[in-house]
């Protein structure tokens, strides 16, 4: 019996939270040993060398990946990675450990694939993280972490923040994302405006210790506001931008609006609703640097199709969240083997050659 068919429809007998902590108790027992990840890969992964890709400094077995926000706290990064992703971004984690928002603050949109969530943060901090981190094996696959502003820490502290939580990560991580499109903090996205924004991104390379660094983008923001931070990512050099985050517009639910209405005010909606927006951003991002940033599509992939249409679009990785939520434990494995399928049907001998082939400059 399927996913689809039996266990999904227990989980979401569940409120949200205890589901995804069911689910996540589940992927950490069915992976806990090394016997157990390595049979678990064996079947998870297609060994395909059209999917494998060269970024962020390391050879990937495919450009599928986990985004963060589902492995918040770097418990369940092995089981992902056993399960078919081709590398995983943790957190997001913060300087210092909070609860995050209170309850309720996940709500599911079935009829619309996706997810409301205004968690705020919640997470054990960066520090227990990188304990976390500390302990796996680097040869088991590509391990990023997200970092984001600590509720307690003043906008004009914003720097030194995301400096300690980088401190923390970068020493067990292979490449840093920073988080200030997230719509769940008060203010975060202020720090989206260049000059507020320059100061941060250089704490972070500072305390990086030289690894990746990539700046995750809001879909909610203008033409004009993607391009001046494009500019900004390569006036100091960074490694990439990912588009998108969740988005804050609700007209881009179909069918289950009045639900998300209902639910609770605020929060990003992530999933299928925002697939045609995260694909412009990144479109539009693309333009903007062509070829200089390595770029990483995340919002509203659900099939290879989905994927095939952003490595067109520019995007060299692609991560997925919700689409994982509804697709189950197959899902990773599936979505890779769809985008092998289609990249060998145009005839590619690797994905990665079709990169920003669709674009327009």
């Amino acid at each position: 019996m399927s996913y689809s068919a039996l266990l999904r429809p227990i989980l979401f007998l569940m409120p949200p939270e205890a589901a995804h902590r069911a689910g996540a108790a589940a992927m950490r027992t069915l992976t806990f040993t090394r016997p157990l990840r390595d049979l678990a890969r064996r079947h998870a992964i297609p060994v395909d060398p059209i999917l494998r890709t060269e970024a962020l400094g390391a050879t990937l077995p495919s450009p599928i990946g986990l985004a963060a926000g589902f492995d918040k706290d770097a418990h369940l990064f092995e089981a992902a990675l056993a399960l078919g992703f081709g590398f995983v971004e943790v957190g997001t984690v913060t300087a210092h450990a909070q609860p995050g928002n209170e309850p309720p603050r996940l709500a599911r949109l079935p009829r619309d694939r996706a997810l409301l969530n205004r968690f705020g943060f919640n997470n054990e901090g960066a520090a227990a993280a990188a304990r976390r981190l500390a302990r796996r094996d680097r040869a088991d696959g590509l391990v990023g972490a997200n970092v984001g502003k600590s509720k307690v820490a003043p906008l004009e502290a914003a720097a030194e923040d995301y400096r300690a939580s980088t401190a923390a990560v970068a020493p067990v991580s292979d490449f840093l994302v920073v988080n200030v499109s997230s719509p769940n903090t008060v203010g975060l996205r202020s720090l989206q405006d260049p000059a507020a924004l320059r100061p941060i991104l250089r704490a972070v390379v500072e305390a990086s210790e030289g690894l990746p660094v990539l700046l995750k983008v809001a879909p909610d923001l203008a033409d004009p506001e993607l391009d001046a931070l494009v500019d900004l990512a390569l006036e100091l050099d960074l490694a990439g931008m990912i588009a998108t985050n969740t988005t804050i517009d609700r007209a881009a639910l179909t069918h289950d609006r009045a639900v998300a209405e209902s639910a609770f005010e605020g929060g990003g909606i992530s999933g299928a609703p925002l697939k045609a927006r995260s694909l412009a951003v990144l479109r539009r991002l693309r333009a903007r640097a062509g070829d200089r940033l390595l770029l990483v599509a995340a919002g509203g992939v659900e099939t290879g199709e989905d994927a095939w249409e952003r490595i067109l679009a520019g995007a060299t990785l692609v991560e997925v969240y919700t689409a994982f939520v509804y697709g189950g434990p197959g899902f990773p494995g599936r979505l890779a083997r769809e985008l092998a399928e289609i990249a060998r049907s145009q005839g590619y001998a690797r994905v990665q050659d079709a990169v920003g082939a669709g674009a327009t400059s």
